[in-house]
């Protein structure tokens, strides 16, 4: 059914919702998704074909370039609502941006904003029924492009498909979390594609996190690739410590972590609570010594599926650090301004959240 156009977005509406066949209050992450899609192709240089349709399947060649050379990026989003039902989308200019260093990083061509942003809020503000009304729980938006010429051959692809998926979604991780210090493999490397949000980051990630879960742990803390000495990120989070006053960060100069927004976000309300942040590198040795002397206080992750997530245990070789998260003073409050911020309880004095009308 054509319901509208506005932008040159064409919207056709599904005729039933799925939604009356879910139960809001108890999801799992990344398992369910909304009643629509947003899809675009990139075709002899320029975008065209866009349209927001029921979510459905798509009919593609066995011979698309991604499939093959993987040349396929995405990213993060969350969508929230406040007390009086009015829908937000927390920092979407940011991951517009950060979605356009990656399609440059892997030779893809820019998505336009009235696409991406435009794009998102329309296709949330038809789907917003979908976004949960409980604490901890939100309407994940996973925006992502791939090339899809039907040839094999290695080189950049003349086309592309870029789209926009909607999730409702609980907690990406329910409990406290025990992290594996990773010595032997790598994440990425200088001058690779660690800083932006590629596909193949991931898929190469998942060896060495499923070696980690054999010896009972949940995450690993990847290190960098030539000594295996400096701290990068635990798994797909940004990672920051609580030394002494400090909140202390891996740094992004190397180009080997990616810019989180959820971290970025974090650092802020660190430096709001009085906290002197450092953004730079830090050896494991360092977490070491800190702990021992009695000055690691906190170890938490950060991330758009993850939000704040509580590092209980941080093991490295036979050295064992634990922590009382029960305990914890400031992961605790900066997950609560965060959380306050993007359900309407908290003043959004950085101007984060952007409505959906």
């Amino acid at each position: 059914m054509l319901a509208s156009t506005t932008m040159d977005i064409t919207i056709h509406k599904a005729e039933h919702t799925k939604l009356n066949d879910l139960n809001l209050e108890n999801i799992p992450f990344g398992k369910y998704f909304s009643d629509h899609m947003l899809e675009a192709d990139y075709e002899n240089g320029e975008w065209k074909n866009i349209e927001i349709k029921p979510y459905q399947p798509l009919l593609l060649s066995p011979s698309i370039a991604a499939l093959h050379y993987g040349q396929a990026i995405f990213e993060g989003v969350k969508a929230y609502k406040d007390a009086e039902g009015h829908a937000f989308i927390f920092r979407p200019q940011d991951n517009f941006r950060r979605f356009n260093v990656s399609a440059e990083r892997m030779q893809m061509p820019e998505v336009p904003e009235e696409i991406f942003m435009e794009g998102m809020k329309q296709l949330v503000a038809l789907d917003s029924n979908w976004i949960p009304n409980k604490e901890d729980h939100s309407l994940y938006i996973r925006p992502f492009m791939f090339s899809s010429d039907e040839l094999i051959g290695v080189r950049p692809s003349e086309s592309y498909k870029f789209m926009i998926l909607l999730s409702p979604t609980g907690p990406y991780y329910n409990a406290p979390m025990r992290i594996y210090v990773e010595e032997q493999y790598v994440r990425a490397v200088p001058g690779g594609i660690g800083y932006a949000k590629a596909a193949g980051n991931y898929g190469a990630s998942m060896y060495a996190t499923a070696q980690a879960k054999k010896k009972g742990y949940d995450q690993v803390l990847w290190t960098d690739a030539f000594e295996h000495k400096y701290v990068q990120e635990i798994g797909t989070m940004n990672v920051i410590f609580i030394i002494g006053n400090k909140a202390v960060t891996p740094d992004l100069g190397a180009g080997t972590i990616l810019a989180g927004v959820t971290r970025d976000s974090a650092l802020t309300l660190l430096k709001e609570a009085g906290f002197e942040v450092e953004e730079r590198m830090i050896s494991v040795d360092e977490l070491i010594d800190a702990y021992k002397a009695g000055q690691l206080h906190e170890v938490f992750g950060t991330g758009t599926a993850a939000t704040i997530s509580y590092i209980k245990e941080l093991r490295y070789k036979d050295f064992v650090m634990t922590f009382n998260t029960d305990e914890w003073k400031t992961a605790p409050t900066i997950k609560k301004w965060l959380t306050d911020i993007r359900e309407g309880r908290r003043e959004d004095k950085y101007g984060w959240m952007t409505q959906v009308k």
